[in-house]
């Protein structure tokens, strides 16, 4: 039988029930359309956490000390305050470092602006000046040392009824109730994370100096403050491991760390590109994961369009002991059967990935994440309903061939 003739015939037979082959269609369709849109789904994900690392950050080192434990539980996993002023001081002059600073998150119950509360137990950080750089400011200035200021965040700034602007006057409470006043002399452009330490995804942020505030919030009555972690700035890309490998020296042989961590603590110096790293392997197993939950829908397809092949087949057993009668082949009427099924399962993959592309679209529109198409996973997608079309359709058309053509016209 000629290729196009067999396609014809597959054709119209398809047309012939409408209604049940769009049904079995659907099955093929809601399966592909599900791996599409959760791999779009990750992809952008990524590719927005990716982007959210500057070339600048990218030279930027992020340490803590924690038991070796929590070493691939994330950034600040078990950390203890054990770095202190003169660490920072030090590390700044080591080779390849350019310059230094510390990192504590502030336990804070609230921050308050005209009169208005918002509980924030996660949103207060202490540092140095450089964490925020001067060209992420959108308006103001960055903090300085020793001065009661703060920058803010969007996401912070707009939190109130009232919005935020430079030179107003916020009121942050700690969880031992104590208050104290910052001018906000800073705003940021946008509301994105500053480091891994902050997590990978926006959220409000108050940015605090350590000097004054670190002192009067966390520490109390150390005689010497010290950190939770700290930041290590590389010279730049290709000073990257050398910084690291002179910080490490110096934390395990003369800081004043050391004495705090003992053997206990182990140091963890890591760029954002390597922390990551592990976060993108937790979202890649994520994923295949949820991609497998929807991989069942494809399974249903299958089975769908192995059932309406088989009616088919009962349908049209008269119809195939006439092809018989007349010299059809046995690999005539598999070829056939088979077609019937791939050509539902090519339609439904197509429709498929469109659906999924348009579902990915919108969910990254609704998670406001920047959209980014896994191209490789569309001829995936056909290839696999190809796959369920062969693979579905085998037995019953292996069935029909086998059909006697005497008992075929018998049959009504």
């Amino acid at each position: 039988m000629k290729p196009l003739t067999n396609l014809r015939m597959s054709w119209r037979a398809i047309r012939s029930h409408k209604l049940r082959s769009t049904l079995t269609t659907l099955g093929v369709v809601i399966g592909v359309a599900a791996v599409i849109t959760f791999v779009t789904l990750g992809a952008s994900l990524q590719a927005g956490i990716i982007g959210d690392i500057s070339p600048d950050d990218r030279q930027n080192i992020y340490g803590w000390a924690a038991p070796e434990e929590s070493s691939n539980q994330g950034p600040l996993a078990g950390a203890q305050p054990v770095f202190t002023q003169a660490d920072v001081e030090n590390l700044s002059t080591q080779p390849g470092v350019r310059a230094a600073y510390g990192y504590t998150p502030i336990p804070s119950q609230s921050v308050d602006f005209g009169g208005e509360r918002i509980p924030r137990q996660d949103a207060v950080v202490a540092t140095g000046p450089p964490y925020v750089d001067a060209d992420e400011i959108a308006e103001g200035r960055q903090f300085r040392m020793g001065e009661r200021e703060a920058v803010l965040n969007p996401a912070m700034a707009n939190a109130f009824e009232r919005n935020v602007t430079v030179g107003d006057t916020i009121t942050v409470t700690t969880f031992g109730g104590r208050q104290v006043n910052a001018t906000v002399v800073g705003i940021t452009a946008d509301s994105e994370s500053r480091s891994p330490f902050e997590g990978f995804g926006p959220g409000p942020r108050v940015y605090l100096p350590l000097d004054p505030y670190y002192t009067e919030f966390v520490s109390g009555a150390q005689e010497t403050p010290r950190f939770a972690a700290i930041v290590v700035e590389a010279e730049g890309l290709d000073a990257v491991d050398r910084a690291k490998e002179s910080t490490r020296t110096y934390l395990e042989t003369e800081s004043d760390a050391e004495a705090q961590a003992g053997d206990e603590l182990t140091y963890q110096l890591q760029t954002s590109v390597e922390l990551l790293g592990q976060l993108q392997a937790v979202l890649d197993q994520l994923q295949a994961f949820v991609v497998g939950i929807a991989a069942l829908s494809l399974v249903v397809g299958s089975i769908g369009i192995a059932n309406i092949m088989l009616v088919s087949v009962t349908e049209r057993t008269r119809e195939i002991g006439i092809m018989k009668a007349v010299g059809a082949q046995k690999r005539d009427i598999l070829t056939l059967f088979v077609t019937e099924a791939v050509i539902v399962g090519i339609i439904g993959s197509i429709l498929g990935t469109l659906l999924g592309l348009a579902a990915g679209w919108a969910g990254a529109q609704y998670i406001d994440i920047p959209l980014t198409y896994p191209i490789e996973w569309f001829g995936i997608a056909i290839a696999v309903g190809i796959l369920v079309g062969v693979a579905a359709g085998l037995y019953p058309a292996w069935r029909g061939a086998r059909t006697d053509p005497i008992d075929a016209l018998r049959y009504e």
